[in-house]
C-alpha cells in the first residue's frame, strides 16, 4: 500500500490546484467522479479535432473519460492542517502561488476574480488558449495532462545534474548561475537542494507518463497503460496541445521540502521551475529578469524551511506572512551589490507585473498579500540592501528574517 499522506498535502499546496479546476469545470454535474477507464461521461462529442489521423482518432474513447483525480486529494478539504514529517520536523510540503492558479482558471474561463485580470501576462495566456474548445479543455483536465509534468518532476527528478530550463534550454545558463549565486549569498545549508525543471515534453515520453499515473494516481498497470495510450493519442489528435509544449502544462513553479515516502523513497528539497511560466514572462518583455526573480523567491522558501518559519500556524495571515517574506528575500538578493546587483527600476517594473496577477482573495488560505503589500515588502528589502551596498555587507538569513518580522505590521498597512 502506498503512502498517501504526502500526496494529500500536495493537493492543498499546488500552484494550480487541479481538484479546484475540475470542481469548477464540472460544477453543473454536482459530482466529482473517481478515475476509472470504465466510468465515462456522456455529452462530449469528438467533433472539433483538427486532424484526420485515423489511428490516433481510433484510440480516443467514444465518450469523454471521467475526470482523473488523484486519490490522494480527497481528504484535502476535511484535513487542511495535515502535515508530513521530514528530516527537519513537521512542515508544509509545498509553498504555492495562487496567482498562477487563478490566472489559469480565468484564462480557461473557469473562474472570476476581483483582481485586475487585464495584465499583459494574463492577456498573453488567454491568447495562447484562444483555440482551445471545451473538448480540448476537458480532455486535458480529465486525463490530468495539466498536472503530469509537475508531478513527474516532483516525484522523479531528484538531481540538479543534466537539467535544462526552457523548452530549448534557453534559460539553463542563467538558472544555474543564479542558483549557484543564491547558495553563496544566503547562509543556509543549500548543498542538498535540487533545482529542477518542469517540461511539457514529458507528455511525449510514455515511460514517464506511465510511471506518474502509477506513482501519483495509484493506477494499476492496465489503467495506467490505458491513460498513457490516451495521452499519446490526444497529442496527435489535438494540435492545440502543441505536442505537450503548450505553456499551460507547465505554467507553474514551486518549492518543496525534503520528505520520505514509502513508495517513492527519500525525495530531496526541491525548487521546480516550469517552462510555461518562463515563456509567459519572456513574451511580455521580462526574459532578462524573470528567471532570477522567480528562482530567488522560491529559494526564499527554502530559507524558511530551514529556519522553521512556517510553524503550526495556518490560514490567510500565516500564508501572507511567509509569502511577503519570500518577496523580501528575493528583492534583497536581486538588488544587493553582492547579489544579482540589478538596477532597482528594472526589478520594480518586473515586480509590479509579478505582484499584480490575481491574488486579492484576502480570506483564502493561499493569500499572498495584496499587490501593494507585496511591493511594500520588496521596497523595504531594496532600501535595506541599498543602504548596505557601500560596505558590501550581507545580512544573515536569521538577521534579515528578524528585521522583516519587525517591519511586517508596517508593510501590512499598505
Amino acid at each position: 500500500m502506498k503512502s498517501n499522506l504526502f500526496f494529500k498535502q500536495i493537493r492543498r499546496h499546488l500552484l494550480i490546484n487541479p481538484s479546484k479546476v475540475i470542481t469548477m469545470m464540472f460544477a453543473v454535474s454536482l459530482c466529482v467522479i473517481m478515475s476509472c477507464k470504465k466510468e465515462i461521461r456522456s455529452g462530449y462529442p469528438i467533433s472539433d479535432n483538427k486532424t484526420t489521423n485515423a489511428d490516433a482518432l481510433a484510440k480516443l474513447p467514444a465518450e469523454m473519460p471521467a475526470p482523473l483525480i488523484s486519490k490522494f486529494g480527497k481528504a484535502t478539504a476535511s484535513s487542511p492542517n495535515q502535515r508530513i514529517m521530514s528530516g527537519s520536523g513537521s512542515v508544509d510540503v509545498l509553498q504555492i502561488h495562487p496567482e498562477y492558479r487563478e490566472m489559469v482558471l480565468r484564462a480557461l474561463r473557469l473562474s472570476s476574480t476581483t483582481c485586475d485580470d487585464n495584465t499583459n501576462l494574463n492577456r498573453w495566456l488567454v491568447q495562447t488558449l484562444s483555440d482551445w474548445t471545451p473538448t480540448v479543455i476537458n480532455y486535458a483536465i480529465n486525463t490530468a495532462m495539466t498536472d503530469l509534468p509537475m508531478y513527474y518532476s516532483l516525484a522523479f527528478e531528484n538531481s540538479s545534474s543534466n537539467q535544462y530550463f526552457g523548452k530549448d534550454g534557453e534559460y539553463t545558463n542563467i538558472m544555474n548561475k543564479t542558483f549557484k549565486d543564491l547558495k553563496r549569498f544566503w547562509n543556509i545549508q543549500s548543498d542538498k537542494i535540487v533545482l529542477t525543471a518542469m517540461h511539457g515534453a514529458m507528455l511525449r515520453d510514455q515511460d514517464k507518463v506511465f510511471k506518474t499515473y502509477q506513482a501519483v494516481y495509484g493506477l494499476n498497470t492496465e489503467d495506467a497503460q490505458y491513460y498513457t495510450d490516451l495521452v499519446e493519442a490526444l497529442l496527435q489528435v489535438f494540435p492545440q496541445y502543441e505536442n505537450g509544449d503548450h505553456p499551460i502544462f507547465t505554467f507553474n513553479s514551486f518549492s518543496s521540502n525534503s520528505f520520505t515516502d514509502s513508495y517513492l523513497g527519500t525525495i530531496p528539497s526541491k525548487i521546480i521551475i516550469g517552462d510555461g511560466i518562463m515563456d509567459g514572462f519572456a513574451a511580455i518583455g521580462y526574459k532578462d529578469i524573470a528567471p532570477q526573480a522567480i528562482l530567488a523567491h522560491e529559494f526564499g522558501h527554502q530559507i524558511q524551511f530551514q529556519l522553521n518559519i512556517f510553524g503550526s500556524a495556518t490560514g490567510p495571515e500565516a500564508t501572507r506572512r511567509t509569502e511577503l517574506m519570500a518577496d523580501a528575500y528575493s528583492a534583497y538578493y536581486l538588488s544587493h551589490a553582492r547579489g544579482a546587483s540589478m538596477q532597482w527600476k528594472r526589478v520594480q517594473q518586473f515586480l509590479e507585473v509579478f505582484f499584480n496577477i490575481g491574488d486579492c482573495s484576502i480570506t483564502s488560505d493561499g493569500h499572498h498579500g495584496t499587490p501593494t503589500q507585496r511591493m511594500a515588502a520588496a521596497n523595504w528589502a531594496y532600501q535595506l540592501a541599498n543602504n548596505q551596498q557601500k560596505q558590501g555587507f550581507i545580512l544573515s538569513s536569521q538577521e534579515f528574517t528578524a528585521l522583516f518580522e519587525a517591519q511586517l505590521p508596517e508593510i501590512l498597512t499598505h
